[in-house]
């Protein structure tokens, strides 16, 4: 049987598995009696992908059937410093879980060669290796060189993945924009959080630093976003539209009540 190797977002790790990522997205989200239903964000790693901070060819050696014949599903190589350890090329796919087990596969593009968004003002959710909720003024790129580029900066990290969240109306009036059907709890807070970083010479506010990771699919803007040192790569969603209709199956399982 094929090992594949995955890396983990939710949280951080490198697994090596049997399961084809249809499947490992089944058992990472829904899994065992030993695991609760989840969301699950994973990528596909080039299976020839070698570094020396991690053992992989061990974790694959332990990944065998079981005695019934039975994939292994899972071998935790590491979950310490993942992210960092693997750079951009060897990331295959992106996989968003729903907590019913439906994935969609997103390929990466270049974030640099992304159109300049027009919005005034941008939250983003860090996932790894930190995940609080963030508002700010740079647009993803901006906000991503500021992290992993910016030696001047007092919050830097060797690399970070993050999701851009939509704002709606807020966006552009943070004040008294219409919230309409975002699902955001705190927007008492997050207004205040945005009017300060739009009228203030700031450009990011924590809205919240103690943020899950995890967040409504529906409310991915722009897309996912890894980087580190050397470059920035983004994972963007199809069109509302595409969602609805081409992948039903999986928007409908994103939107359901858990």
């Amino acid at each position: 049987m094929t090992v594949h190797l995955y890396l983990s977002l939710i949280p951080e790790a490198l697994i090596a598995s049997m399961l084809s990522p249809d499947e490992f997205a089944v058992y990472y989200s829904v899994g065992s009696q030993k695991k609760t239903r989840g969301e699950a964000i994973f990528a596909e790693i080039d299976p020839d992908f070698r570094d020396d901070f991690f053992n992989i060819d061990a974790g694959i050696e332990r990944c065998v059937p079981h005695e019934d014949g039975t994939p292994k599903r899972s071998v935790y190589i590491s979950a310490y410093r993942v992210l960092e350890h693997i750079p951009l090329e060897a990331i295959q796919k992106l996989y968003l879980v729903t907590a019913y087990g439906e994935a969609l596969a997103l390929d990466p593009v270049d974030a640099f060669q992304m159109p300049e968004p027009a919005e005034e003002l941008h939250m983003y959710q860090e996932i790894v290796p930190i995940s609080p909720l963030v508002v700010s003024t740079w647009g993803p790129v901006d906000f991503y060189k500021s992290i992993t580029q910016d030696s001047n900066s007092l919050i830097h990290l060797p690399a970070i993945s993050f999701a851009e969240l939509d704002l709606g109306e807020l966006a552009a009036d943070p004040e008294h924009g219409a919230l309409r059907d975002l699902p955001y709890d705190y927007v008492g807070h997050l207004r205040e959080c945005l009017i300060e970083v739009k009228d203030k010479n700031i450009h990011t506010k924590m809205v919240d630093r103690l943020a899950s990771p995890e967040f409504p699919y529906r409310t991915i803007k722009s897309g996912i976003y890894i980087g580190n040192a050397k470059g920035l790569v983004c994972f963007p969603l199809p069109s509302r539209d595409e969602l609805r209709g081409k992948y039903y199956r999986w928007w409908r399982s994103a939107n359901a009540n858990v």
